[in-house]
């Protein structure tokens, strides 16, 4: 007796299903990642008594530590002269004097260096100046 012989069909897995639910893991977790500036200064800011405002995605950021030390752009400069911070703003704000300029200054830094990256600012030419705190904790908030 002579059998047929059924044609076997090839065995195929759809990966369609599969990608699809990587795309859409992918999507999410882009989404609902949260970003943090990290600075690699250690600056302890003054607590804040307004609402927050927006950051702009092009500042020129000085940063001033405990010890008056600035930084522009998390670029340490070598000393705390006013000529040298006009330099670093003006080699960060490549001839954009619209740029918003923010001063990060540590709760203990003295009140001659934030006078000093204002005063620089303002020689320059720039007129948008934003001075950033930190909200105050809960605890504090509780006593």
């Amino acid at each position: 007796m002579k059998f047929k012989r059924q044609l076997t069909e090839e065995v195929n897995v759809n990966l369609t299903p599969l990608i699809d639910v990587v795309f859409l893991l992918l999507i999410f977790f882009m989404v609902s990642t949260t970003f943090t500036k990290e600075t690699h200064l250690k600056i302890d800011l003054p607590q804040a008594s307004a609402e927050p405002v927006d950051a702009e995605l092009l500042v020129i950021d000085i940063a001033i530590t405990a010890d008056g030390q600035f930084s522009v752009n998390e670029q340490p400069l070598v000393n705390t002269q006013l000529d040298t911070l006009k330099r670093a703003i003006t080699q960060a704000a490549r001839n954009k004097k619209e740029l918003p300029v923010m001063i990060s200054a540590d709760a203990q830094a003295p009140h001659q260096a934030v006078v000093t990256a204002m005063d620089a600012a303002g020689q320059l030419g720039f007129v948008e100046l934003s001075i950033t705190t930190r909200n105050p904790s809960r605890e504090s908030e509780s006593r």
